[in-house]
């Protein structure tokens, strides 16, 4: 009897005939899935059923278009995505091994044989891209049960982390080295830690410049980004309050930061015109656009702010990836024990003050003797 556990459910797989049969049972009792894997063993032994038939799985080619297609409905609102993975896939279906192979037939030695020919040219984070590509493409083709099993794709390691962090003082030299709307956009990123993303989506209508009752500060809202957890609503510092009033007061169409035409800005547009800045400070090229959220995201940590606000903060999907900002200092860690201590104490106190009179006096005065 040969059994494997697949997410909560039992499969079962044996030769017969040699015809290799693999069925789910549908049941998360092992016992049971023993039994069902015997009753398909008889039924075929007497010849009451026949082998049944699995169509082929499809080619990698031909599954690469629905594929497109599924990624296009998906995110029709984020044309950097789509145009992200058909990058990719473009890249995977160069590779011949792949690109005419049956879905199933793509096992952990064909990736192996991709990685080491794209290694010959590109870096890892580049190969990283295309394997995490092809990763999900296998999983949503197990999903649709196009294939019974999806193999292991590593990632490989080394991947260097862009973690520029821009100065204070750097900051005042950088806006000042940038044309609009790079400058505007840059500021805001820096003062809320927008994604740049969500900041070239960010439409008027989400931006509230004057605080509600009760609060100190405006705000904007961010609808939409790359997880549930982007949906959020973010303060705005007197910095980008300024900026936002100066900015509405030119506007003229539905985004905060709209081209002449009243569209969007590019991504590519707004990276060009940082790569100008940076060129005219002399900063290298580890200083991307990203890293003006990575700087303020890592100022928030340096002072004090906890990974989970963090988390709340950026939009993060996990809290794992806040705490890479969070490096508690020997002084914070030493105020955390005092607040300990402190606590400890006033809970003794408490305790005292419930008690009867003569009972507190007793602890007391045992107190004393022990001192």
């Amino acid at each position: 009897m040969s059994i494997f556990k697949r997410g909560n459910v039992y499969w079962y797989h044996f030769l017969f005939n040699g015809e290799h049969i693999q069925e789910s049972t549908k049941q998360g009792n092992p016992r049971t899935a023993r039994q069902i894997e015997a009753a398909h063993r008889t039924a075929l032994a007497k010849g009451e059923v026949g082998i049944r038939e699995h169509k082929p799985a499809p080619l990698f080619l031909d599954f690469a278009k629905r594929f497109i297609a599924h990624v296009e409905a998906r995110h029709e609102n984020k044309p950097q995505t789509v145009a992200f993975y058909a990058a990719k896939l473009n890249r995977l279906l160069e590779y011949p091994l792949i690109a005419g192979a049956r879905l199933d037939r793509i096992d952990e030695g064909i990736i192996e044989g991709y990685v080491v020919a794209r290694r010959a040219s590109v870096g890892p984070a580049t190969v990283n891209r295309e394997l995490a590509t092809l990763r999900r493409m296998l999983r949503l083709a197990h999903e649709w049960k196009e294939i019974n099993r999806v193999p292991k794709v590593r990632l490989l390691n080394g991947e260097r982390i862009r973690d520029f962090v821009l100065s204070r003082s750097l900051e005042e030299v950088y806006l000042a080295a940038c044309a609009q709307p790079l400058a505007d956009i840059a500021l805001l990123v820096l003062e809320a830690g927008l994604r740049i993303g969500e900041a070239l989506s960010l439409p008027w209508t989400d931006v509230v410049l004057d605080p509600l009752p009760g609060s100190r500060f405006g705000y904007l809202r961010v609808r939409d980004g790359k997880s549930k957890n982007a949906r959020r609503i973010l303060p705005l510092t007197d910095k980008a309050n300024e900026m936002l009033r100066n900015r509405h007061q030119i506007a003229s169409g539905e985004l905060v930061f709209a081209n002449r035409e009243g569209r969007r800005y590019l991504v590519t547009s707004i990276n060009h015109l940082h790569q100008k800045a940076r060129a005219l400070v002399g900063l290298g090229k580890d200083f991307v656009i990203h890293s003006l959220r990575h700087t303020m995201l890592t100022r928030l940590g340096e002072s004090g702010v906890d990974a989970f606000t963090i988390m709340k903060i950026a939009g993060h999907s996990s809290i794992t990836v806040s705490q890479r900002y969070v490096h508690p200092s020997p002084e914070a860690v030493e105020r955390a024990f005092e607040r300990l201590q402190l606590s400890g104490v006033s809970v003794e106190i408490e305790a005292k003050r419930l008690l009867p009179a003569t009972v507190s006096a007793t602890l007391t005065g045992t107190a004393a003797v022990s001192h």
